[in-house]
Order: structure tokens, then sequence, then C-alpha cells
């Protein structure tokens, strides 16, 4: 944050304004400007700590409440620039059908792109740039999932949408396909209305998710989720959750898939959200014959470069496990069962004694 100026002559109605048509010039599908009011939010993230819901995810613990205190983070910061950019892959091959055919991998829809984290953040480091370069200096930081920052609090009140039953964010106008990301700033622009809730009595989300992830409306027990089993764990995956998780080798959408608020989504209009590598389909034979460098060959720039090889081998063998017994899913297994890994190995023969037990 640059050292405080008095921003009194400054129309910044007007500058909000700009803003937004700027932001739409650089692939930012919606723009809003929030306080930071989250006490509500500071409570929810309280009790969900303390149920240990986070898992793993010590960070979550280690930064305390300074998520909830945007202030804290960015000392000077008086509101919150928050912006959605669209990612649905129209393009894709059916989540749908991919999800029904065991022989494929399900990769969540929101990483069949480049990685998400750089694209958003040259944008927002862009926009707020440019405004510097009109106004003068001011404090800013800019964040994309990359800092301690309760983001869907924060959109929500800059009227970005709603969060759902399934913790999602939610907007009217387009779904949930879409990333967030926020400059905080010691500008005072003028903030917008909260967003409302429309969720109504529908549980959609509730009854989908494959391991009960969701354990009340607006509570998600991160160790059971799919996404934290095969992106945030760098664990072994607990043997009781193997089976739900299916093809699915990198996140899960299922809460997204069946939310009636999807029919709104828009298809993401970034060039870089394109699918890359034909992940929206791919052979999990195919996958798991992969070598660490192809991993780091085909994988990098994309947001699944960042679990890894070991982890997203580790996946794929409890993929292979779930996918119906053939020469070709054996073979893939077998040829891995005395991998370098330990982690890896374990999955494989579990694997194999999946298909072991259905020809017994």
């Amino acid at each position: 944050m640059a050292a405080p100026r008095d921003f009194a002559a400054l129309d910044l109605a007007a500058i909000k304004q700009t803003l937004a048509a700027r932001a739409r010039a650089l692939g930012f599908d919606r723009i809003g400007v929030a306080e930071f009011d989250l006490s509500a939010d500071e409570q929810h993230l309280k009790a969900w700590l303390a149920a240990g819901y986070h898992g793993q995810m010590g960070y979550m613990e280690r930064h305390g409440l300074m998520r909830s205190r945007p202030a804290e983070l960015a000392p000077g910061a008086l509101r919150a620039i928050c912006v959605r950019m669209n990612y649905w892959p129209q393009e894709a091959a059916s989540a749908p059908a991919v999800l029904a055919d065991g022989a494929l991998g399900y990769v969540s829809r929101y990483a069949l792109g480049r990685d998400y984290h750089k694209v958003m953040r040259r944008a927002l480091a862009h926009l707020a740039a440019q405004l510097r370069d009109e106004i003068g200096p001011f404090g800013y930081r800019v964040c994309v999932d990359s800092a301690p920052v309760l983001e869907r609090a924060l959109a929500r009140a800059a009227g970005l949408g709603w969060i759902g039953k399934h913790t999602n964010l939610l907007a009217r106008d387009a779904g949930s396909w879409f990333f967030l990301g926020e400059i905080l700033t010691d500008l005072p622009l003028p903030a917008d209305a909260t967003g409302s809730g429309h969720c109504g009595t529908c549980e959609a989300c509730i009854s989908a998710c494959p391991t009960r992830a969701i354990v009340a409306p607006f509570r998600l027990d991160a160790r059971r989720c799919i996404s934290y089993l095969t992106i945030e764990s760098k664990e072994s995956i607990p043997s009781e959750y193997r089976a739900a998780i299916g093809n699915r080798i990198y996140g899960c959408d299922d809460c997204q898939l069946v939310c009636p608020w999807n029919r709104y989504a828009r298809a993401a209009s970034h060039p870089d959200f394109k699918v890359r590598q034909e992940l929206d389909a791919p052979r999990l034979a195919t996958l798991f014959a992969w070598s660490a460098a192809q991993f780091d060959a085909r994988m990098r720039g994309s947001a699944i470069y960042r679990i890894g090889y070991e982890r997203w081998s580790r996946n794929i063998a409890v993929a292979l496990g779930n996918a119906p017994t053939c020469a070709e899913v054996l073979e893939a297994l077998a040829a891995r069962r005395e991998d370098a890994s330990p982690l890896v190995r374990e999955h494989v023969a579990w694997a194999l004694g999946q298909h072991g037990a259905r020809t017994a």
C-alpha cells in the first residue's frame, strides 16, 4: 500500500464508472465495490475452523482472522474492488457424459485452460496501473486466491452475487462458473449494495455431493470434499472416499452441475480458458502412462501443475480402480505396480485389489 493521500478532489463516482469500463475491456464480466464489514462471516469462519473442517489446510488457521479483516492484510485499505471472470468452457466435452464414462478422467472445468491465477492477476494489476497513471499514486494490493481474503464474502458485499448452500458464489445472471479477484485499495469509492440470496428451498447441491461433504446448508467439510482430496491433500486419500471419487482426477463440479442457476452460465470469453491438452475427456490409461517429464511439459501453465506428478498419479490410480475392468486398465495399473513413489504404489495396489475383487 502506498502512503495515504487526500482524495477529496477526485470524482470517485466517475472513477468507478471508468474502472467498470476498463475492467470489461480487460475481460472481466462484472465489477463491484465492497466495504469491509465482514463480522458475520468472521463468526462463520471461526466456527468452521473450530469444527476442523479445514483439514490439512493449516494456512486457513495460521492466518487467523486476517481473512475477515482486509485492512489488516493491506493497512490503510478501505474498499475492495471485486471482479468476476467467466470460465465455463462451452466447447468442452459434456461434463455428465465424461462422468458417466469410467474409462475417461474428469477434470474440474475451471482447470481445463491456463492457470487463472496468472491470467487474472495480470489483468487486475494492469487495471490498477491504468488508474494510477490517470489519478496519481494510491494504495492497492491485488489478490487472486493468493492472500488470506474471504473473497466470496467480499464479492457478495460488492453485489456480485450471493453465497449458495454449496458455499460457492452464485449470480442470477451467470450461475457460478466464474473466477473471483480483488483489488484492496485506500480509494474510498462508492460501495455497491450487498447481494441477496436466491437459493430458496433448493438443496440440489447437497444431495448431489458424492461424498456428502456439504454437511448442512452453507457448511462444507473440506475433509470430505473431492476437490480437497484430489488437490489440497498431500497424503493418502482415505479409503472410505475412493469409490465415491469415481473418475474425478482433479477437483469436482457436481454441486455446480446440478445448480438450477447455472442454466444462465455464460461461456468464457478469455482465450486462455479454452481447453488445453484435450483434458476435457482424456483416457485414464493414457494419462497414467505419462512420465514425470511429460507431466511437466504438458501441465506447465495449468492450475493442475501445482499438485505435481505424484498427486496427479495418485488421483488417476484411484480413478482406474473405479474404472470398468478391462485389459487397458489392468495393464496401465500393472505398469506402475512398482512405482518409485510409495504414495502411488499404495493407490495402485488398492486399484488392482478393486479389480481383483470384482473378477473374483
